[in-house]
């Protein structure tokens, strides 16, 4: 039987990580010490599976696993981190609107348009000093079909794509935190939102184009969330 052996090392993974090979998708809630043994799971992929068909998404290594062991250091005590992600990609099914027919002059003898909207990422955690930190990214993705004509009358299609980002981070203080206005403004491609209250919320959010699926993502999300916490008075910090 063809790929037995790497059949058999894929049963032996972590069941997560089983899950992430065949379906593409994750949701789970898991406390910092049930992450490494998923973690050590992923990592030993590629050294026993190299079958096209059941390779890890590149997403799992380059951006959940330095995610969850970046927000790991920072957990409470009884803190957990919670990851949905859904790897299947802007063409999967269900997720692309309906397609427009745009104008054309020749060589080119049609171009359909079509969107479509993949939120693939979600994760939450639960902080040592007591705030919760929650993370999105959606891709908006824009699809063009352009059918052409050579002068030789050879008709060729083509599908380009073009990629938004849209990178949100919340922070949601701890009952009595006090916000204090950083002495420099955030980048200009983070928006910030302050909800004062009981319970002050810290909104950031940055639009990135022409994102590639993976890279950079991980500072992108880093460079947010340092952003929340330069709106945090100190002694809230600090606090365990």
């Amino acid at each position: 039987m063809f790929y037995r052996k790497q059949k058999a090392a894929l049963a032996r993974f972590h069941p997560l990580h089983q899950a992430l090979v065949h379906e593409h998708r994750l949701s789970v809630t898991l406390p910092r010490d049930a992450w490494e043994p998923l973690i050590q799971s992923c990592a030993q992929h590629r050294a026993h599976v190299s079958r096209r068909k059941w390779a890890l998404p590149d997403e799992v290594p380059l951006v959940l696993v330095p995610l969850v062991r970046v927000l790991s250091r920072d957990l409470r005590r009884t803190g957990t981190i919670g990851v949905t992600a859904d790897l299947t990609g802007p063409g999967a099914a269900g997720k692309a609107g309906p397609q427009q027919s745009l104008q054309v002059r020749r060589p080119i003898r049609r171009v359909l348009q079509w969107y479509a909207f993949d939120p693939w990422l979600a994760v939450r955690a639960e902080l040592r000093d007591g705030s919760t930190l929650d993370i999105a990214v959606v891709d908006r993705v824009r699809f063009r079909r352009i059918t052409k004509s050579n002068p030789r009358g050879k008709i060729k299609t083509k599908t380009k794509s073009k990629t938004l980002r849209v990178i949100t981070v919340t922070r949601r203080l701890p009952k009595g935190a006090v916000l204090t206005r950083p002495a420099s403004p955030p980048p200009p491609w983070i928006r910030v939102r302050i909800k004062d209250g009981p319970r002050p919320v810290i909104r950031l959010r940055a639009r990135i184009p022409n994102a590639p699926r993976s890279s950079g993502l991980p500072n992108h999300i880093l460079h947010l969330s340092a952003e929340a916490f330069r709106w945090t008075a100190p002694q809230a910090r600090r606090a365990s």
